[in-house]
């Protein structure tokens, strides 16, 4: 059993909450819009780490890091892209990696908006984190903890670290 880390759109803010609520976490994960490399290294000195880059992310965090991960976390498959939109309304890069991959769990980022919904046409688990940093149109900052065990993802959390600065 692995304990995740999720969060998404920190815009070079990386809040101090984030160590609190991870420290029991095996990983970190970050769904994208990172912000700088500071905030990347700062994750990755903490806990295994894996990230995609977002659309606001420069040529510096884009050589650090992939537009698309897939992988395997315990035994679940997990793709992570930044702009995934949810189910019903993919982002088309999306779509075409859920079509192609068939992971179990999809997380994205970008909206700002902490989603998460299974999606019955391509039996998934849908994960938004919402946003991590001061920059954007959200309210709260938030993050998501939870558990894979094997093919199962279990103890969800939604976190709320604070009014955004």
């Amino acid at each position: 059993m692995k304990r995740i880390g999720l969060l998404s759109d920190t815009h070079g803010h990386l809040d101090e909450a984030v160590y609190r609520y991870f420290e029991e976490c095996d990983e970190v994960w970050h769904a994208g819009d990172i912000g700088t490399a500071d905030v990347s290294d700062k994750l990755a000195a903490f806990k295994p780490y894996k990230a995609v880059y977002g659309n606001i992310d420069g040529t510096e965090l884009r050589k650090m890091h992939p537009a698309v991960l897939n992988f395997q976390c315990e035994q679940t498959d997990v793709l992570i892209i930044h702009i995934g939109g949810f189910p019903g309304k993919y982002a088309p890069e999306a779509r075409k990696e859920i079509i192609e991959t068939k992971p179990k769990l999809f997380i994205c980022g970008h909206s700002h908006i902490l989603k998460v919904m299974f999606d019955e046409k391509f039996n998934l688990l849908h994960m938004n984190p919402g946003a991590a940093g001061n920059h954007g149109f959200h309210k709260v900052k938030t993050l998501l903890r939870f558990s894979i065990d094997g093919t199962q993802v279990k103890d969800l959390e939604a976190i709320e670290i604070g009014k955004r600065g």
